[in-house]
């Protein structure tokens, strides 16, 4: 360390010196005057600065043997390693150097300069866990995957670099399709570097689409511990894994411990739609009617949805039309503008038979609303059309138009588009985590399933009634 201080020291009080005899010699004009014994030389500007070059190279040579000859003292002197230090460095730097060409290489896109480089750089300073992760990195752009794959698995022998080869290898199996592989990758990667954040996306989506609920929570726990995850998100979607952990123990007949789950699901989101129709129904069995209407109504007040209607109909089966537009109250004063309520408005009423009451609640949703008419909206339209007495053209006419209307708010996947008919954790297109929103899908008619499906538990045999 003294050593190269010295070096560096004299260098610059040499460039200084050579800096102001430069002066000195354009100050003179007539050139450089040496006298040497009773020898006298006179040089011009142009030999001058040829001397001072080759002043600046003998230096430089100077250096560089005293340094040999400094190493090989020390070697002398019982260092076994000082010749060897002494030649080395000048291979790390041209080595250091060979990365670092290779690492902008491989960020312009020119992969195959970057693998040149990385094999440079690997001759020059023997250090594999530096230079794999380039080459493999190279070889994956180059398209050479089985080269990338044999490159992460010599990374999996050293503590250094083995997370990297296997996360590597996770993202190949990735890419493959191959999940379950994919999942033990990721499970090692996770256990060897717990914090990592990619690391525990890609182990979480994974556990979910494997259905690995209660793995996924504690995944989801640890991105949660590490400030890998806001807290109101990992309060949805802990509720999202506790609500499919609870479905699974009703298929299995652990309905008590199901219905726990459902109700803990519910409690951290609320406005998760299909917690909150679990919910309802788990107090329902218990005889705690009014909790699941506490429950029903606050998820209809953050959103509106046909299926927390048909949760809110099954808490009594057993009523009238008129006993039931009475009882729906409880959800239909919340938010009574919003679309989804008045067409439940309207059915009820279709049910009860009072069609005037549901061209009302119906308003302008099948003929001016602000977005186009929904298929939904026009069947209802045709059912008081019918009901009213109107001429089967009229009726025939609003059913044509449903026909090729759009469905309305769906179950759609932000991430690819993909429609489901129901809510699901998981996408079933792109396996995608908590990526479903209720939502008009983006184009394309669906026909007349999915919400309006819900009519017949409504409204009873009413509706066929009235429209014989």
């Amino acid at each position: 360390m003294l050593w190269s201080l010295l070096k560096i020291l004299f260098f610059v009080v040499l460039v200084a010196a050579l800096a102001y005899g430069a002066g000195l010699l354009m100050e003179t004009g007539s050139g450089l005057r040496v006298s040497v014994a009773d020898m006298e030389f006179v040089l011009g500007p142009v030999q001058a600065v040829i001397l001072a070059l080759l002043t600046l190279v003998g230096v430089w040579l100077l250096l560089r043997v005293a340094g040999f000859l400094v190493a090989l003292v020390r070697f002398l002197n019982g260092d076994e390693t000082a010749i060897s230090r002494y030649f080395s460095r000048s291979r790390e730097r041209r080595g250091f150097q060979a990365l670092a060409d290779g690492m902008l290489a491989l960020a312009s896109g020119e992969a195959r300069l970057a693998m040149s480089n990385a094999a440079k750089a690997e001759r020059f300073l023997r250090r594999p866990d530096l230079t794999n992760l380039l080459s493999a990195q190279a070889a994956e752009m180059l398209g050479d995957k089985g080269r990338a794959r044999d490159i992460y698995k010599k990374l999996l022998g050293d503590d250094r670099t083995r997370f990297v080869g296997v996360r590597g290898l996770m993202k190949q199996k990735l890419a493959e399709g191959d999940s379950e592989t994919a999942l033990k990758l990721a499970e090692k990667a996770f256990a060897l570097k717990p914090r990592h954040a990619e690391t525990q996306t890609a182990l979480l989506q994974l556990q979910a689409s494997a259905e690995d609920w209660k793995g996924a929570r504690k995944t989801l726990n640890a991105k949660l511990r590490h400030g890998n995850i806001p807290r109101d998100l990992h309060r949805r979607r802990d509720a999202i894994l506790a609500l499919c952990e609870a479905r699974d123990l009703m298929v299995d007949g652990d309905e008590p411990r199901a219905r726990d789950l459902a109700m803990e699901s519910n409690k951290l989101s609320p406005d998760l739609v299909p917690a909150a129709v679990m919910a309802a129904r788990a107090y329902n069995v218990q005889g705690r009617d009014k909790q699941a209407v506490r429950v029903l109504r606050r998820a209809w007040e953050a959103q509106p949805h046909p299926d927390l209607a048909a949760a809110f109909a099954e808490l009594v089966p057993e009523e009238t039309p008129q006993e039931r537009i009475q009882r729906f109250v409880a959800l239909t004063e919340v938010r009574p503008d919003d679309p989804e309520t008045r067409m439940l408005s309207a059915e009820l009423a279709i049910a009860a038979e009072d069609f005037p009451a549901a061209r009302k609640a119906l308003g302008d949703l099948a003929e001016t609303a602000p977005t186009a008419p929904t298929a939904r909206a026009l069947a209802l339209m045709a059912a008081i059309e019918r009901g009213l007495g109107a001429d089967d053209e009229v009726v025939r006419g609003y059913l044509a138009k449903a026909i090729g209307a759009p469905q309305g708010p769906q179950w759609v996947c932000e991430s690819c588009g993909t429609v489901h008919s129901a809510w699901t954790p998981v996408c079933g297109q792109c396996s995608g985590f908590d990526t479903l929103a209720w939502k008009p899908a983006a184009a394309g008619p669906a026909g007349l399933g999915g919400a309006s499906d819900m009519l017949p538990l409504l409204v009873g045999g009413g509706f066929q009634k009235s429209a014989e």
